[in-house]
């Protein structure tokens, strides 16, 4: 059974390992990504911050051993869904099972006046260059905003909060400086009303100001204001920009997406293809675009792809149940347990503390060792 897996996030990454756990050589797994390495989304603050150099936050494909999985680093042009294969710069692939992970793009030229104005971190790229931004930011007003919806990890514009606010204390610049955040929804983290008191707890600790139910709409990089989506304005110094979110246009061009983005059924993951698979944020299967849910997805398209190979049954299907780490920064972080799909999202709060920092670490450690295998970086 040939699988091609389009995009070597959580859910490719994940994919692959436990197929290759299972099958070894008999695998028979193409790994397709256009960049050279993974980078866990909380890596990027953390580059951001200056608490990790941008080169140690690069798990590098190359260094991918995995028993019956092929990496090929190149750019898909085109998917066939009901051929199952794509043209990719590296020539053609076929796969008896295609499976789509590869995720949502970022646009900030979707939003008047932030590529002028101000700057994202939702990319890998945009995180990077921030850090050299945030080292020679000399204070002020800073706004952090979102400016569609749906996004990537909701918790992340108030992780940048809390830890601006860190950054401008450890550089003598908090008093000289206003931290305002601005959110589509009524509390930080809705699916966790606890998660959500105890991040605006922290925020009043901190002065950090909530802006709920609004949007950036566009900025005016003339007269440096935000423009909010009921016509009010936020001045500011610095902008933090959460992009419009798009899945990729290789897939928008496929057939395979639905109103922006592809359809899946919420147990099983299939597409409306035979044996076109889909996991993560590219699809609509209503949990939140995070990774630790594409990771839960393709655990599940695994154990389904096994039976298949070895002729046997099975009941696996997905939950949607994910446990995101929050960073409060002065080196503490909670936990959400939430689970999507079966009524109402429901879940745990743990933290935050210093024992869930040193969790969170372990985190990235044991996936790392899963999916690159021995010799992973």
């Amino acid at each position: 059974m040939r699988v091609l897996v389009l995009g070597a996030g959580f859910g490719g990454l994940e994919l692959s390992a436990r197929l290759s756990d299972a099958l070894g050589e008999d695998a028979d797994v193409v790994l397709v990504d256009r960049s050279d390495g993974f980078v866990f989304g909380f890596a990027k603050l953390d580059v951001m911050f200056g608490r990790r150099a941008p080169a140690d936050a690069v798990h590098r494909y190359d260094r991918l051993v995995r028993p019956g999985v092929r990496f090929v680093r190149t750019t898909v042009r085109a998917i066939d869904p009901a051929r199952r294969s794509v043209e990719t710069d590296a020539g053609r692939f076929e796969g008896d099972v295609l499976v789509v992970a590869l995720g949502a793009e970022v646009d900030p030229a979707a939003t008047p006046g932030l590529v002028e104005g101000g700057h994202e971190f939702y990319s890998v790229e945009g995180a990077f260059a921030l850090r050299e931004v945030l080292a020679g930011h000399p204070g002020g007003d800073v706004v952090v905003g979102v400016t569609s919806t749906p996004f990537k990890c909701p918790p992340a514009p108030s992780e940048t909060a809390l830890l601006l606010h860190d950054h401008l204390s450890a550089s003598g610049l908090r008093d000289s400086s206003s931290i305002t955040l601005v959110m589509p929804f009524g509390t930080p983290i809705p699916p966790s009303p606890a998660a959500s008191a105890a991040v605006l707890h922290a925020f009043e600790e901190r002065g950090i100001r909530f802006v709920p139910d609004l949007l950036v709409a566009a900025l005016d990089a003339d007269r440096r204001v935000a423009v909010l989506s009921d016509g009010s304005e936020l001045a500011y110094e610095l902008f933090l920009g959460v992009p419009v979110h798009r899945a990729p246009a290789v897939v928008l061009e496929s057939g395979l997406a639905q109103d922006g983005w592809v359809p899946v059924d919420p147990q099983t993951l299939e597409t409306r293809f035979p044996g076109v698979y889909a996991v993560g944020d590219v699809t609509s299967v209503g949990t939140p675009k995070a990774g630790v849910f594409a990771e839960g997805a393709a655990a599940v398209v695994a154990e389904r792809l096994i039976a298949q190979a070895r002729g046997v049954a099975t009941s696996a299907t997905y939950d949607g149940r994910g446990t995101c780490y929050v960073e409060f920064g002065a080196e503490r972080v909670a936990k959400v347990d939430v689970t999507f799909l079966h009524g109402p999202p429901s879940g745990l709060f743990e933290g935050p503390s210093a024992d869930l920092a040193v969790d969170k670490v372990a985190f990235g450690t044991t996936r790392v060792a899963h999916w690159f295998g021995t010799r992973g970086p």
